[in-house]
């Protein structure tokens, strides 16, 4: 059995009577790049905040590193590195005096990693925080975050606010890095095509659960489109590991989750002629499980 660096079981949180999380249950495995995945309010950054011990939940405990979150706050905060979205600093500091300030809240603090890391990064140490540009926001951000050289980092949707370019180079570099170091990365983003290269498990968060979980290579290999010409007969709404069901004309799109053989047999069945198999991306994958027709309103 794969060792877990993060273990979340039956988390409930609610804001007052909105019941957000539902019983999310979920295991991050030890070195994983592990992309968390939803809609804009979701529950995904308050799963995060929860899980770093920054709120109570209802029910449910969360094991990060072996520590428990919330009766071992302090201690999970040493040992974690956390970068937030759109992270606020104190615009006043030069960039060298806000790492020796959060330094002294790490005993760990390595300062030839920090010095290694700011120059990688091309961080002007004798800027002003207020005069950087988004991007050396993120980058110095990240360096606060990794400094104590953490065995496992949180990133909540740390590339916000940046153009596509900039995200695309800083999550290159900053996979790169903790990859090259054994770290495990536990990062949510509703920008699909920002995780697809980089993470090698996902997991789905919806409605307050947790709808899928796997491996991105596994997840991209059993699931598949299918375009077809229905039969008469064909009632798509009993095929089971149905995700979605679109009519475009005389043709009629499925998406089925576990495909095998004998799905595609099924399939076949339910044609009157050729039928099509599609491999989808991770984005077209991730809009099937959330937002997907099941067949409900559509037997032909």
């Amino acid at each position: 059995m794969t060792e877990s660096a993060i273990t979340i079981e039956g988390l409930h949180f609610s804001y007052g009577k909105k019941h957000v999380l539902k019983g999310v249950d979920l295991e991050v495995p030890k070195g994983s790049i592990f992309g968390f995945l939803g809609r804009n309010g979701t529950g995904k950054t308050t799963t995060i905040k929860t899980l770093l011990g920054l709120q109570k939940p209802r029910s449910g405990r969360c094991i990060i590193g072996g520590l428990d979150s919330f009766t071992e706050t302090l201690e999970v905060r040493k040992r974690i590195g956390f970068m937030a979205e759109d992270q606020q600093m104190y615009g006043w500091m030069t960039i060298s005096r806000i790492i020796k300030w959060v330094s002294g809240f790490y005993p760990d603090w390595d300062y030839k990693f920090a010095d290694e890391l700011a120059d990688m990064l091309g961080l002007p140490k004798n800027t002003k925080v207020k005069a950087l540009s988004k991007g050396q926001n993120s980058s110095l951000a990240l360096l606060l975050a990794l400094g104590h050289r953490p065995d496992i980092v949180i990133l909540d949707d740390p590339t916000l606010g940046l153009d596509p370019i900039a995200r695309k180079d800083f999550l290159r570099h900053v996979i790169e890095l903790l990859q090259s170091n054994g770290v495990t990365v536990f990062f949510s983003s509703h920008l699909l095509y920002e995780i697809e290269p980089v993470a090698d498990h996902i997991a789905i968060l919806d409605k307050g659960v947790i709808i899928k979980a796997s491996r991105t290579e596994q997840l991209r290999e059993s699931v598949r489109k299918f375009v077809l010409t229905p039969a008469p007969e064909a009632n798509f709404s009993r095929l089971q590991g149905l995700l979605d069901v679109l009519k475009v004309g005389d043709n009629v799109s499925i998406t089925v989750e576990d495909c095998n053989e004998e799905k595609r047999s099924q399939l076949k069945g339910m044609s009157t002629n050729s039928m099509t198999e599609v491999a989808l991306n991770l984005d077209e994958i991730f809009k099937a499980y959330v937002i997907g027709n099941r067949g409900h309103e559509l037997s032909v």
